[in-house]
């Protein structure tokens, strides 16, 4: 399960990526562009940055060669999705030198945030870094409110729901139609032991019916009880693939569809999609599997949440906005021959692969 230690372990890599130059915090900032107190937070796992670039550009400063920057991405989306226990908020570094930072944009916008602590207490905050706290701008605030949601995973939805469970409850004496179901029939969802709404951050057996469940329709997820990120992104593909409401919760209407089992989640192996992005991208082979690993690991239902509250698909991890662009919807993306094929189409309209930036320059040679 993605948890806390998944952003230890980033902060684990950067330390010793620092470690090995010599560096001091103060010259590793200078030489990546970024201020001195986010290089510290991100090193001690205090922030983990909303976008790749900051990192990339820090792990550069040290060194760092393809297989290092390519294993800090897959350790930063981690984290990035990692729940937090304390109130968030979005983290934007401020270069020491003149000049902002390079734009990312692409589909590789995941949830980044900012776990509350302070900065190192010998290094004041910048002149910038003091006017974003004390200030923020109209157009900050937005953005630090779907950080937030997506701290939560997306599942804006899951409030709502429970509450108007728990409302209905209170008002008819008794729980929903299918929750009123004993035990009797061995559906565990159904009895009172599980709440209405099963949903991120539960641990308990409510939560592992559900994983035995998503296995049972042929996913491969970790059987543990807890409902985390992984947890999160099998039950969204599950309710893509059952055209059920996407919440990335579990409600009444996706228990029944778990139980009755009609949904597959069967789908290719690494292996194959491996073998199927090297014929469809003959042109570039090596480099565009490098990008497809780094993008989903190969998982044809991989999905990752944007701070604007839209999300990616499948292999290359195919954003709505491209989705819309070629006429395919989020069921089409996680065929992973659809996938690849659409991802090559865009890989050729954009003459490269400039869709993906923060996977194009982990995945380019040093």
């Amino acid at each position: 399960m993605v948890s806390v230690d998944s952003i230890q372990d980033l902060a684990e890599l950067l330390q010793r990526l620092k470690a090995r130059t010599g560096r001091s915090y103060d010259a590793l900032a200078r030489r990546a562009n970024l201020s001195r107190s986010s290089v510290h937070r991100y090193c001690s796992g205090a922030a983990v940055p909303a976008d790749f670039e900051s990192l990339s550009r820090l792990a550069r400063a040290c060194g760092a060669n393809r297989e290092e920057l390519l294993e800090l991405h897959r350790r930063w989306a981690l984290a990035s999705a990692a729940p937090r226990e304390t109130p968030a908020t979005s983290t934007t570094d401020t270069p020491t030198a003149a000049g902002p930072p390079a734009a990312t944009g692409g589909s590789l916008a995941a949830t980044g945030t900012l776990v509350a602590a302070p900065a190192p207490a010998e290094e004041p905050a910048s002149g910038d870094e003091a006017a974003e706290a004390a200030a923020p701008s109209a157009r900050r605030m937005p953005r630090r409110y779907l950080v937030i949601a997506l701290t939560l995973a997306f599942v804006g939805t899951m409030t709502t729901a429970a509450f108007a469970a728990k409302h209905w409850s209170r008002e008819d004496g008794a729980r929903g139609p299918s929750a009123t179901r004993s035990a009797a029939d061995g559906r565990l969802l159904f009895t009172p032991a599980c709440a209405d709404v099963v949903s991120m951050g539960q641990h308990d057996e409510c939560v592992r019916e559900v994983q035995r469940l998503l296995s049972q329709a042929g996913t491969t997820i970790g059987v543990d009880a807890s409902f985390g990120p992984e947890t999160l992104r099998r039950v969204t593909a599950f309710q893509v693939l059952a055209d059920l409401p996407t919440k990335g919760v579990v409600d009444d209407a996706t228990k029944e569809a778990l139980y009755a089992g009609r949904v597959s989640l069967k789908t290719w192996s690494p292996a194959q999609v491996e073998r199927r992005v090297r014929e469809v991208f003959h042109e570039e082979p090596d480099l565009a599997v490098r990008i497809a690993r780094c993008q989903s690991y190969l998982d044809p239902h991989w999905i990752t949440p944007n701070t604007n509250g839209t999300r990616n698909w499948g292999v290359f991890q195919l954003a709505d906005v491209v989705l819309d662009r070629y006429q395919g919807t989020p069921r089409m993306a996680f065929d992973p021959e659809w996938n690849i094929r659409t991802a090559h189409r865009l890989w050729a309209d954009k003459q490269g692969f400039s869709n993906w930036p923060a996977c194009l320059k982990a995945a380019l040679p040093t």
